[in-house]
């Protein structure tokens, strides 16, 4: 696995190269009824109880998810989005979800660092607040219900994948066991015909992990992004940015 990102500062990691914690590969591009009786609504912003969903009920939602569109979402939602996270309060360590159940959250916050974990130069996506940005857009009354769907389902699939394969939930698997399900659906032209949910969510999920990320104050300084700063003096393109580009 490595841990480059789009801007080539970060070194490979111990691990095989992997579709997961790869910052320069995200540059490229009615439900079933609640544990305790209260289901989903059919867009899937309904109350869940906080705790986990049955198996059967985890494989009927990823199931009805898969049928509809994966994640969307526009440019202005996702503007909003960011900025309701950087008005948080500072110090704030993780708000408490609104869309997100208590177990979908611990899953997303699971999963967002599984592809941007902390490093030598910045925080990771939890320390960015991207579950946090997760879920200001899937709270959004713009949010499509389709979008809402095919969260909750992919979570669910993820799930149901991970109690099929080794009989424990994603998050109680152990660290090889969960890397063993995302390398088989970080990479579309390898993935099985049999995970086809799954890479349609998790290539979707990337997205919208690495929109929040570099939205962040964490992600401005890893990409060096300066803004609307005064050049007094323009020097010119600096010779790394030359070298990297092959044209010195």
């Amino acid at each position: 696995m490595t841990r480059e990102s789009g801007d080539g500062g970060r070194e490979a990691g111990p691990d095989r190269e992997s579709g997961i914690g790869n910052r320069e590969s995200m540059d490229t591009n009615p439900g079933p009824e609640g544990v305790a009786g209260r289901a989903p609504t059919a867009d899937g912003s309904g109350s869940i109880p906080d705790h986990a969903l049955s198996r059967r009920q985890a494989i009927g939602l990823a199931a009805a998810a898969a049928a509809l569109p994966v994640l969307d979402w526009t440019d202005a939602q996702a503007q909003h989005a960011a900025q309701l996270v950087r008005r948080a309060a500072p110090g704030v360590a993780s708000q408490a979800p609104t869309f997100f159940t208590a177990d979908e959250w611990e899953l997303v916050r699971l999963l967002v660092d599984y592809l941007i974990p902390k490093d030598a130069k910045s925080g990771s996506a939890t320390d960015a607040k991207v579950p946090e940005f997760m879920d200001h857009m899937m709270s959004d009354p713009e949010a499509s219900p389709a979008s809402r769907l095919a969260m909750r389902g992919g979570l669910a699939w993820l799930d149901a994948e991970s109690r099929r394969r080794f009989g424990t939930a994603f998050v109680a698997s152990a660290d090889a066991q969960r890397r063993a399900i995302l390398d088989d659906i970080a990479w579309p032209a390898r993935a099985r015909p049999e995970m086809s949910h799954g890479v349609a969510f998790f290539n979707r999920f990337r997205d919208l992990t690495a929109s929040g990320f570099f939205s962040s104050a964490i992600g401005y300084s890893d990409l060096d992004y300066r803004g609307n700063v005064f050049v007094a003096e323009w020097t010119g393109c600096p010779p790394e940015a030359l070298r990297k580009l092959g044209l010195e």
